[in-house]
Formats: structure tokens, sequence, C-alpha cells
């Protein structure tokens, strides 16, 4: 019998080491016809998501806050940190509390982060950059002051610059929560299309998150090299990120849309959380 075409879904994942843990489990394992992996930064999930390109996947929190209507949360599943997260930075070249008129560098591959140190430099440290956004390749060699870097890119600046601000470790120590950078979010039309091929998928990203922390010294030795970086340390960085949705992580996100909703930058809709629990499998939608 031919798959009918209602068995297709496009997932989307960052090629980042932080994704790891699940990115190289569902390379392994996943057999499924009509199963596509779509790689891409974060803002390009982003768009890809917003556009219909994609039907899930991993993409910066910022993305369903700004349009809560169209999505869903798949529970228990997220990029996050309870502190320091250890790709996620602000590198400067001065103490942060006297950046006030000087440049900061954005990286255009989170929204998420962008966010993020805009809240902290403007709410917790009382200070007004100039920002302006752009490429990291090779910032270190530019004349801004300041230099936002997430993933492998924070990962290959870490110690070119004198004074280096952890933004999941910033956020913790303000708020006392963690930090939710990325979700698991799929399109409202795709669950209402496809219920049960969600659930299977929803069922499969846990199952390799579950694998992919029994099996994390061997994914460290295979992706370790990309950075590069020992697998020691790819052992140590990831040990520190956590990919759960529990209700502390929760209340972390829920405190971040605030801020977010406050400044007009969210939708009000973003809140309360729309969380899709795992749904229950029927033996035809288990098999199939």
């Amino acid at each position: 019998m031919d798959t009918p075409p209602h068995k297709k879904v496009r997932v989307g994942m960052v090629k980042y080491v932080n994704m790891a843990p699940i990115y190289e489990v569902w390379k392994r394992t996943i057999r499924e016809e009509g199963w596509e992996l779509v790689e891409a930064p974060p803002s390009a999930l982003n768009r890809m998501l917003a556009a219909g390109e994609i039907d899930l996947g991993f993409v910066s929190a910022y993305e369903y806050c700004v349009r809560p209507k169209n999505y869903q949360i798949l529970a228990d599943l997220s990029i996050s940190a309870n502190g320091p997260v250890g790709s996620v930075f602000l590198f400067s070249r001065l103490p942060v509390e006297k950046l006030t008129g000087h440049t900061v560098l954005l990286s255009s591959q989170s929204e998420t982060s962008v966010c993020l140190v805009k809240i902290l430099l403007e709410e917790f440290f009382q200070v007004q950059p100039a920002y302006i956004s752009g490429e990291i390749f090779h910032a270190e060699n530019i004349s801004h002051t300041a230099i936002l870097a997430i993933g492998d890119e924070a990962l290959r600046l870490a110690d070119r610059f004198p004074y280096r601000l952890d933004l999941g470790e910033l956020w913790k120590r303000h708020t006392g929560l963690p930090f939710v950078f990325s979700l698991c979010v799929v399109r409202e039309e795709f669950c209402a299309q496809e219920p049960g091929l969600v659930a299977r998928v929803h069922q499969e990203i846990l199952r390799c998150r579950d694998e992919g922390r029994k099996d994390l010294l061997a994914i460290c030795e295979l992706v370790a090299p990309r950075v590069p970086m020992t697998p020691q340390k790819c052992y140590e960085y990831l040990t520190a990120i956590e990919y759960d949705l529990g209700d502390r992580k929760k209340q972390g996100v829920t405190k971040f849309f605030q801020y977010l909703i406050d400044g007009g930058v969210a939708e009000r809709d973003a809140l309360p959380l729309k969380i899709r629990p795992l749904q229950t499998l029927s033996p035809e939608n288990s098999s199939s």
C-alpha cells in the first residue's frame, strides 16, 4: 500500500552542538518515509515555521510569542539552562555598566537572545547601548564595543574579550528562574490536520532526547571537533543544557514573555502558554 501524503512531516532542528543530544540520535535512528529533517539557524527556522515551510521544530521562544495564535508548544521539550548556558554570551571590551552609548553588535541568528540581552542591559543594568544587527563571524576584529554571540560561534569567541557575560547566568541571578531559549513548536493547522502524526513525532523527539542524554559521552566525541573543542569541554558544556519543559521553566518563559508583552514586542495572547501534552497513540497511529 502506498504511503498516504498526510504521513509527510517537515521537522526543523538547528545543527548546533547544543542540539546534538536530540539531533544526532534523530539522524541515526529515524527512518520513517516522509519524515524530513530540515536544518537551519534559529532565525531561519522561525521564518520557515511562520511561512508553513516546516510543520514543527525547535525554534526561538521569541517566534512563539509573536505569533501565538498560529502555534502550540509540544510538552516537555526545550533548549534551556538553569544558570550558565555556556553558548549565549555578551562579549565586551568594557564593563557592562559602562555600555551606555556604545555599540553592541547583535547576532542575527536568534531573536530570543537579542530580546534577552536587551532586557538584561536595559532593565537589570540600566544601560542604553546602540544596537546593530549583523553577522558575528570575524566580528572580534571589528570596532564594536560588545558582541552578542550564540551557539557554536559563541564557543569559538569565548576567550577573545576581556569581559564575558553568560546570559543564562545573568537571567538566573536576577529572576531566580531558568531561561528557555528554544521551544519545540508545531503549527496549529498541522495539529488539526494530523493529530496522530504530531503525537508520533512528539514521542520520537522525546525518545531521541532521552537516548541522547544517556549516550552523551559518545555524542561529544562525535560533535566536539566541529567547534573545535575537546570532548571533555563539550561534555561539560552539554551537561549544563537542559531539554525538558518543567514547571520552573514554564515560569521562566512566562516571565520572559511578560517582559516582551509589556515592551510591545509580543502578542498578549502569548500567555497563558498553549502547551500540547503528549497524546496517547491509537494502535493504528503507533504502527503506521
